[in-house]
């Protein structure tokens, strides 16, 4: 059967499903399953009629099946079965849980509740296991244990009656860097000290506790070297080997980790086997003895691994820690699902303590979880009441039985994927539901049912029901090829009967939306039209809150079918009545019934919450509002007595004795002034529900006071009488101070008799991450006899939601600006399929026809373009005109031209023709970018046609928008209008609630105290919302001018804002007269949860003002001169004085004639400020007169002075003309200069644009704007020539700070340059962050680095890694993995736990707060690259993923400085000799971590040199260019020398030759280079001489500075006495080899000053003995330092240092000087953060293969390159990148193609072999060029990874240089046959 007849069959099937009846809709019916086996899969409840006849749904409901009387019916039940249930018995003295065993099959989406019990005894068994840190540094803490046996014993007595305790202890790996290696060292580490080990399990768990006493008196201390231990692999071992160990099944498990130390974990970096030692098997590994025999064969294992094991194995974690090592503990203890930290004294003589409070807080808290869940299935633990707890925490009563729940749900989706699709051990599994401390558990074998039907496996073949043409399955008819029909009775070839496609009421078959093939419709598009005559539209459904159905459903056959849980016409109501649980529990407070989700409260006249629970607010006026009358009715006292107390609205009941006050809604007590005593009365609930005040009863005794202050009573009152008049007349001055100006209008038009007109509908909420158009067909429904032909005009405006005084509408527009005017209008010509064909000749045709006409039509307007984009369509829902062609056209004007456009189109279309061409009366649309007119028609017999509006989506829309469309009027027709507006929000993402400060700065005064800033919340859907704050220094300083604050806010259902307090510290005199500077600070939003996003304003600046001076706010002049004629008056006022702080000051005016009045704000740095008075707007009839303006009522921080009022003068222009001679604008200084233009106002309307609006000045022949960016001299600065005084400046840095400055100019010159005017252009979406890094740190690990983007355009907040594994074509083979770094400094990610062998894609993009740039992307396969050398850590404080970790893991994040080492503070370290603090500031050159980059190469080198000359250029020196190549001829790194590298020097040994050990010893080989002439240690012969010493045995690095580094090593082993050592160094690049004699012996450590920071370095220490010198030890260090080493701010010894590069240059300019040569030249960077060293240009094609070429330019003033050599027609990428003694910026990119004049494109293929070339032109008269050679990829020091290239000679040739300016978007190849290029 063909595809198109498949399709029919399945149309029809679906069809004769459908039946003749009233429509009832459920999500089995709306499934449209079509074969019974996916109806039974739908879902719970659904079933399948498998009856010959039947007239229904087959699929639906089991129960409307049965009403519907089929008899054979398929459905599937699901099944509970109990395995095991053994009661609870409390004398049992173990732990226990009820039932024990079941099982379970569900039905997709369905949910079962589980009951089951929990006991915990009150003194149940336990076992206590202590595992203690062993190095020397904790040999006192041993002591105290020992002297602890007896307290012991006591403490594990008063906690258990049956215990066991047993102890172990660990060390680290017995292997370097962690333990020293010498034979004496390994013997006894330290005096009185046993062997190192790493984990050692001493004393079983056991109950005698002499035992233990015993065996513990005779362990020693041991020792090691660095200060990290290797305590997770003790802890792993105690928990796998449970019958070493002795861990019992029903008891509880407590392991108590003691240690002073941080610890070591997978590929940590300080571990030097991290990616040599395979990873570790989980396994136990204990001999005989309890060692640990697999320490030095495997690695630690990893944090996520630690914790899976502790929980599996129901052992919970106790962390006894010093303070030296705390900070790391409290990050890793919350990853733990229970676990506890104490704080160890310095000698553990407290650890008793810790374990006694330690037992007690994990008694008091259990968390319920249920653990190994398949995929397809939910699991929720819920109270016995029902109520759901936070992560499973519930409070469980030792001793008694805890009652709870368990919530199975079968989800119907899994990732959009129908759960039936899911594997079967996807959706089967056995569930473990326990608390964390239990060994016992509920185990559940649950499985998702997926059922298929038994009859689709006997259809019967040609069927008599289906006329011999098909096969009868399941009761429905499957017909052969080319049948077609219920029956397979209608032939797919011959079909013209369409009777049966007319509906009873209907005219057109199939209402015109579906064509009729066998007497059965087939609807155009099945996805909005369905019915058996397609009479439905599946967007037409009832709605709620804007949303189609509720979003909780689908609209099926005119109905919404909910979701499960949900109901009502829009699936508005929930099933369930947790929304109406109060706080307690109960449903509605017992004061209401739940209905539809919410509480219908019994007592509706009272002020209840939500939940039938007094208001919050009301509660707290309740008893207050109630004391006046209280008073009077019971005491005849108080305010209210006398005649007023019969006003009060409840009548009060005296009792003898109150109700309790949780009986009560509020118990009340107040002192009655007239006698001094207390009196008590309740507020209740009244009796009867109807009743609308509360029951007040009174207590009748008064508690009174022995004696009596009555004397204060008079006092009081008069005071109390003073206070109300001073509260009286401040109320009458606000009164009068506010004018009311009211107008009444009566409008009596006449009602529309017979038919109306209107919308549908009066609100659409969109979603536009779901919008598949940039429109919306908007019903418009017509009621009453359509006798005949109605037509609406329409028009719809966007962004209606934005106030009078939002940023965006005080931008008025340029008139003269060409914008485009999308036109609509319909043919009088049917709609073809070839017209749907761009391409097609009738296209061509009817396009030019359409086209000539419109512009015919349209050229009467002025500056009008030509029509383009012309496209064809049809409208379905359009009533008779549906068949018609639509043309839809692009028409450029003025936007000054909207009006006359429409005019124009209005009156065109209402004669039926543009020209020559006709169209259809009654339809067209009119559109700009903001607003959009149009008409729409309903002829006779129509009752709905759509409503096309667009939708106006543009990039920088807010977040939440609104469109009005409003029905005008009827020109045409006697219909009156009804429902006339419709609302549309759309909704940027959707988002629950917008978090942001209210605006972007705030000023507190110190003296304040306490500076609170108010974060808002804007509401789009109500619900519970989370956002992080975190404050930064700036100016400010914490502890010092404030206090830092940090934390989350969480927002409570209906909360619209919080306050966040930070508290402002006083300054000390010194500081107060030595720091005059500004003092600020910044306070950030991040990490929005719970379906939140951030606003307008994440970021806000806050200023202290120590004593910030008022402003002094007047009016400019005394006198305003105006004339009758000018547009607008524009009063200036201006302030003196207070500039940094905002101020506000009202502005009125002192006329008889009219009263006007507004605010003036200044921002921080404004000066002055304009009123305008728009006469027009004001309706203020143009007369001469005089009124004054008056300034009053100032803003706290501000005062008027001087000229508080000023006189406005309005006279006749022809007056001033007679009187003054000369019009009434400022006269021109007396130079002839006109003055600068005024009122200067720009706002950036986009990433590249900003908008400058002035006041005209009269005699001005135009204007010029000169502007430039922030910190750019100004004499660079750009000027762009206007005629009108506005102008639109483009193509600018998005995010970049700009000044601007603009002059007029008549016919004597340019006039005076206003002042500077700053301004900034907005945020845009960053480019792809920089070039994607690789350290291979082992088969399964790598880290990955990226750099900054190079266009940040804003502030970067946050980045995300995506990395799949992919297949040999680079298909994906399993899912996306996602991390989210919402630090943005940390451009690094540790991923751990990565397929062995397999091949990865990384992607990487960075986000601002406008939204995610695109990705950066690079494909690796970990198995074929080079892991790193030994004795290199990877880079503290990155992120750490595991990449296997499971769902309970995925978002598994911490960072590697949580866990590296110990702090610096440690005052007992546990090295031997050096403490680990000295490596802290030093970071270990990440280029070093492949083979190769330290020189330790086993590779064939060698060099060779040529030089050549360079003609100079103009303006600048000769240059010579001398040339060193390196080949390299295998795979490796190249590490450049000024000396000789020979084969011959480079000899492989092994360790067991340096050390004199054995291969049988389990050494490993190392490779070592030295070169004698390069200046190298000796070459090694192949066994060291005796008396030789050894290598150095380890180097330590520490920064003291930016440029001073500390190395220190140890003492090698050596048979006779070290004379002296050597320290050579150099850079890692290359260059003078320095070297540093110590000839002190008992010296191991040397300070290096004069350091390049931000550079690597090579470091080589040897020692000497009278037999000479020995092997040298290496490493590899970099400095990193953000400061200038010649800036006096340089950093204190031992703070740390940070990179700050420099940003991306300025944009690319190309200029062609031959078909083979181009000039490229480019701004410098816009923050260069130093002082630009040069500049490095690269070059190659775009598409792959030719050359790949780099130049280095140096100097600042080198920022243009002559390429030369280039191809014709071959797109070319150039990059550019700035440098500073910091290193290197980010790149600006650009693409360019030089167009040969014939327009081919030249052939190019891709080539294996590509070129890289270095030019250094420096300004001196020689510089030098490295052509490097690789035959196989490398990776550079830097860390990048290179392609092959061979070396080749290139000569630059001269030539003039020039610069004109073009800018084109940036990533758009240019091919243009101009000799300019430019790339913005």
């Amino acid at each position: 059967m063909g595809r198109w007849a498949w399709h029919l069959s399945v149309v029809f099937l679906s069809l004769t499903l459908i039946g003749h009846h009233v429509i009832s809709a459920n999500r089995c019916a709306a499934s449209k399953a079509t074969s019974c086996s996916v109806c039974l899969q739908t879902g719970f409840g659904c079933a399948y009629c498998r009856d010959e006849v039947f007239g229904f749904d087959r699929c639906d409901l089991l129960e409307n099946l049965k009403s519907h009387s089929c008899a054979l019916i398929v459905s599937v039940k699901s099944s509970m079965k109990m395995l095991k249930k053994i009661a609870i018995d409390k004398n049992l003295k173990h732990s226990q849980v009820a039932p024990q065993e079941m099982t379970m099959t569900l039905l997709p989406g369905e949910e079962r509740v589980v009951e089951m019990e929990v006991f915990e005894p009150s003194r149940g068994p336990l076992d206590l296991y202590i595992l203690m840190d062993f190095s020397n540094s904790m040999s006192d803490d041993l002591d105290n244990l020992k002297k602890m046996g007896d307290s012991l014993a006591t403490l594990v007595g008063t906690l258990s009656d049956d215990y066991t305790i047993g102890f172990g202890k660990f060390v680290d790996k017995v292997t370097e860097p962690q333990t020293d290696m010498r034979p004496s060292k390994l013997k006894e580490p330290w005096t009185n000290s046993d062997p190192p080990f790493s984990f050692q399990h001493v004393i079983t768990l056991t109950s005698n506790l002499n035992t233990f006493k015993e065996i513990l008196q005779k362990e020693r201390i041991s020792g090691n070297l660095d200060a990290p231990e290797g305590g997770f692999d003790a802890i792993l071992q105690a928990a796998v080997c449970q019958s070493q160990i002795g861990w019992r099944q029903h008891s509880t498990h407590l392991l108590v980790f003691s240690t002073e130390s941080a610890f070591h974990y997978e590929a940590d970096g300080i571990n030097v086997l991290a990616g040599i030692l395979p990873r570790n098997d989980e396994a136990c590994h204990l001999d005989n003895k309890g060692l640990y025999t697999h320490a030095t064969q495997q690695d630690y294992p990893s944090v996520p691994t630690l914790v899976r094991l502790l929980v599996q194995n129901n052992i919970i974690p106790i962390f006894a820690i010093t303070n030296h090592s705390l900070s790391y503990y409290e990050k890793l203890v919350p990853y733990f699902p229970i676990a506890e930290l104490g704080v160890l004294t310095d000698d553990s003589s407290n650890i008793l303590n810790i374990i006694k409070i330690a037992f007690d807080n994990i008694r008091s808290k259990i968390s319920i979880q249920a653990e190994n869940k398949p995929r397809a299935i939910g699991a929720q633990m819920l109270s016995a009441a029902g109520v759901a707890s936070d992560y499973g925490n519930f409070s469980i009563q030792p001793g008694e039985i805890g009652k709870f729940k368990l919530l199975l749900n079968a989800k119907t989706s899994v990732n959009d994927k129908p759960v039936c699709n899911l594997n079967t051990n996807e959706r089967t599994g056995t569930i473990r539901v326990k608390p964390t401390t239990f060994s016992s558990a509920l185990e559940i074998q649950t499985s998702v049912l997926c059922e298929t039907c038994e009859c689709e496996n006997f259809p019967e073949e040609n069927a008599a029901r289906c006329s011999g043409n098909g096969k009868l399955v399941c009761g429905t008819c499957h017909c052969y090829d080319k049948w077609l029909g219920p029956f397979c009775n209608c032939s797919s070839q011959v079909s013209s009967d369409t009777s049966g496609c007319v509906e009873k009421t209907g005219e057109e078959p199939c209402n015109g939306r579906g064509d009729c093939l066998c007497g059965m419709c087939l609807c155009y598009n099945p996805n909005q039209y369905e019915g058996q005559f397609c009479q439905f539209d599946r967007s037409q459904c009832h709605r709620s809150g804007g949303f189609l159905c509720n979003d909780r459903g689908q609209c099926y056959m005119g109905k919404c079918a909910c979701d499960s849980g949900w109901t009502g016409d829009a699936c508005e109501c929930p099933l369930s009545n947790a929304t109406c649980l109060d706080n307690k529990g109960g449903l509605c407070n017992g004061h209401g019934m739940c209905k539809c989700g919410r509480c219908e409260c019994e007592y509706s006249g009272l002020e209840l919450g939500t939940t039938c629970e007094p208001n919050f607010q009301a509660q707290l006026g309740m008893c207050e509002g109630r004391r006046s009358c209280v008073q009077c009715q019971a005491w005849k006292t108080g305010e209210m007595k006398g005649e007023k107390c019969k006003d009060c609205p409840f009548t009060i009941k005296m009792v003898d004795e109150l109700k309790d006050r949780d009986k009560v809604i509020e118990t009340c007590e107040y002192r009655d002034e007239e006698d001094d005593c207390t009196y008590y009365y309740t507020v209740n609930y009244p009796p009867n529900p109807t009743d609308k005040e509360h029951e007040v009863e009174v207590l009748k005794k008064k508690e009174c006071p022995p004696g009596g202050f009555l004397w204060l009573i008079p006092l009081i009152m008069f005071l109390m009488l003073l206070l109300g008049l001073l509260l009286l007349c401040c109320w009458k001055y606000c009164a009068c101070c506010k004018a009311c100006l009211a107008r009444l209008f009566a409008c009596c038009p006449c009602c529309a008799m017979g038919r109306m007109v209107g919308f549908k509908e009066d609100h659409y909420m969109l979603r536009q991450s779901l919008l598949s158009s940039d429109h919306l067909d908007t019903p418009l429904v017509r009621t009453g006899p359509p006798k005949s032909t109605d037509v609406v005009r329409w028009k719809v405006k966007d962004n209606i939601h934005r106030g009078p005084n939002h940023p965006q509408n005080q931008i008025q527009p340029n008139p003269k600006e060409i914008i485009d005017f999308p036109l609509s209008l319909r043919l009088h010509r049917p709609f073809s399929d070839e017209l749907s064909r761009p391409e097609g000749r009738n296209t061509e045709i009817l396009k030019q026809e359409v086209e000539e006409n419109l512009n015919n039509a349209f050229r009467q307007i002025p500056g009008v373009h030509r029509v383009q984009k012309t496209r064809f369509r049809t409208q379905r829902n359009a009533g008779k005109r549906q068949n018609n062609t639509i043309v839809d056209t692009v028409l450029s004007a003025p936007r000054s031209s909207y009006r006359d456009i429409v005019n124009l189109t209005d009156k065109q279309v209402q004669a039926g023709n543009f020209s020559d061409m006709k169209v259809v009366p009654g339809y067209y649309t009119v559109a700009t970018d903001r607003e959009a007119t149009g008409a729409v028609e309903l002829q006779e017999g129509v009752e709905s046609v759509d409503v096309r509006v667009p939708l106006f989506i543009k990039d920088e829309d807010d977040d939440k928008k609104q469109l009005l469309v409003e029905a005008i009027d009827v020109p045409v027709g006697i219909a009156g209008i009804g429902k006339r507006y419709v609302n549309i929000t759309v909704i940027k993402e959707h988002a629950k609630s917008v978090l942001t400060f209210l605006q972007p700065s705030y000023t507190f005064a110190r003296q304040d105290g306490v500076a609170n800033i108010p974060i808002s919340r804007d509401i789009i859907e109500d619900g519970r919302t989370q956002v992080t704050y975190c404050t930064r220094d700036l100016t400010a300083k914490d502890k010092k001018d404030y206090i830092s604050v940090d934390g989350d806010l969480m927002y409570q259902p209906g909360e619209t804002q919080k306050m966040v307090p930070v508290k402002l510290l006083e300054l000390g005199e010194g500081d107060a007269l030595l720091d005059k500077q500004s003092k600020q600070f910044v306070m950030d939003l991040s990490n929005p949860r719970q379906g939140a996003k951030l606003g307008k304003y994440p970021r806000t600046t806050i200023n202290i003002a120590d004593k910030p001076d008022p402003s002094v706010i007047m009016f400019k002049n005394t006198t305003q001169n105006f004339s009758i004629s000018d547009a607008l008056y524009n009063i200036p006022v201006i302030r003196t004085q207070g500039l940094e702080n905002p101020s506000t000051v009202n502005w009125r005016t002192i006329s008889s004639r009219f009263n006007l009045s507004g605010p003036v704000k200044f921002a921080p740095g404004d000066m002055e400020k304009n009123i305008v008075i728009d006469p027009r707007m004001q309706q203020i009839p143009s007369k001469p007169e005089t009124f004054q303006l008056e300034l009053y009522d100032p803003s706290p921080n501000s005062l008027v002075r001087d000229r508080k009022t000023t006189l406005v003068n309005i006279t006749d222009s022809k007056d001033v003309l007679t009187k003054t001679g000369s019009l009434s604008f400022k006269a021109p200084s007396p130079t002839g200069r006109i003055f600068a233009p005024t009122n200067i106002n720009a706002t950036a309307t986009g990433p590249k644009k900003i908008l400058l609006n002035w006041n005209p000045q009269s005699g001005a022949k135009g204007y010029k704007v000169k502007y430039w960016i922030y910190g750019d001299p100004e004499a660079e600065a750009q000027v762009v020539d206007v005629k009108s005084p506005h102008a639109e400046l483009t193509n600018l840095y998005p995010y970049c700070d700009y000044e601007m400055r603009v002059c007029s100019y008549n016919a004597q010159g340019d006039g005076d340059y206003s002042d500077i005017v700053p301004c900034q252009t907005l945020e845009d979406v960053p480019s792809e962050p920089g070039r994607l890094a690789f350290n291979v740190i082992g088969p399964t690990v790598t880290q990955l680095s990226w750099a900054e983007p190079a266009e940040p355009n804003g502030v970067i907040t946050d980045y995300e890694v995506v990395y799949t594994p992919i297949n040999e074509d680079s298909k994906p083979i399993g899912p996306d993995k996602k991390v989210k770094i919402d630090n943005p400094k940390k451009r690094m990610l540790l991923i751990e736990n990565l397929q062995q062998s397999q091949t990865y894609r990384y992607k990487v993009r960075a986000s601002n707060k406008v939204g995610w740039g695109p990705y950066r992307d690079a494909t690796i396969n970990l198995a074929t690259q080079p892991h790193r050398p030994m004795s290199i850590p990877i880079i503290p404080d990155i992120p750490i993923v595991d990449a296997e970790a499971g769902d309970d893991y995925d978002s598994f994040l911490m960072y590697s400085n949580e866990v590296l080492r110990s702090p610096t503070s440690s005052t007992r370290p546990s090295v031997s000799e050096f403490s680990e603090d000295q490596n802290i500031n030093g970071k270990w050159d990440q280029g070093f971590l492949f083979p190769g980059g330290s020189g330790s190469l086993s590779r064939n080198i060698s060099t060779s040199s040529t030089s050549y000359s360079v003609s100079p250029r103009p303006g600048g020196a000769n240059q010579s260019v001398e040339t060193n190549m390196t080949y390299i001829t295998n795979k490796g790194g190249s590490v450049p020398r000024k000396h000789d590298i020979h084969t011959d020097d480079v000899i492989m040994r092994k360790r067991s030759e340096n050390r004199t050990y054995y291969d049988n010893d389990g050494v490993r080989d190392s490779i070592v280079m030295s070169d004698l002439t390069g200046g190298f240690s000796d070459i090694l012969n192949t066994r060291l001489q005796r008396g030789v010493p050894e290598t150095p045995s380890r180097l330590v690095f520490s920064a003291l500075g930016p440029t001073a580094l500390k190395v220190s090593w140890q003492e090698p082993h050596c048979e006779k006495p070290i004379l002296k050592y050597s320290v050579l160094y150099q850079l890692l690049s290359g260059g003078e080899m320095k070297r540093l004699d110590i000839t002190n012996p008992a010296q191991n450590s040397v300070v290096v000053q004069d350091l390049m920071p931000n550079q690597s370095y090579l470091f080589k220490v040897k020692a000497e003995s009278q037999e000479g010198w020995g092997p040298e030890r290496e490493g590899v260090i970099t400095i990193e330092s953000a400061v200038d080493p010649k800036s006096p701010l340089s950093p204190v010894p031992g703070s740390s240092f940070t990179l700050s590069t420099p940003s991306a240059p300025g944009p690319l300019v190309f200029t062609a000087l031959s078909p083979e040569t181009l000039q490229l030249s480019w701004d410098k960077p816009r923050k260069p953060n130093g002082e630009i060293l040069g500049y490095v240009v690269t070059c190659e094609q775009l598409h792959g293969g030719g050359d790949q070429r780099s130049f280095q330019l140096s100097g600042n003033s080198a920022t243009s390159l002559t390429v030369s050599d280039l191809s014709e027609n071959v797109p070319y990428k150039f990059k550019v990148q700035a440098q500073t003694t910091q290193g290197f910026g980010p790149e600006r990119e650009g693409i360019i193609t030089i167009e040969s004049q014939d327009g081919s494109m030249g052939q190019y293929s891709s080539q294996s072999v590509m070129k890289r070339e270095m030019f250094n032109l420096p300004s001196q008269n020689s510089s030098q060029t490295t052509h490097t050679m690789f035959t196989e990829p490398f990776i550079t020091p830097e860390g990048m990874m290179m392609s092959s290239r061979q070396v080749t000679q290139h000569t630059e040739m001269s030539g003039s240089i020039t610069r004109q300016v073009e800018m084109v978007q940036r990533g758009v190849t240019s091919t243009v046959t101009k000799k300019q290029y430019y790339e913005a």
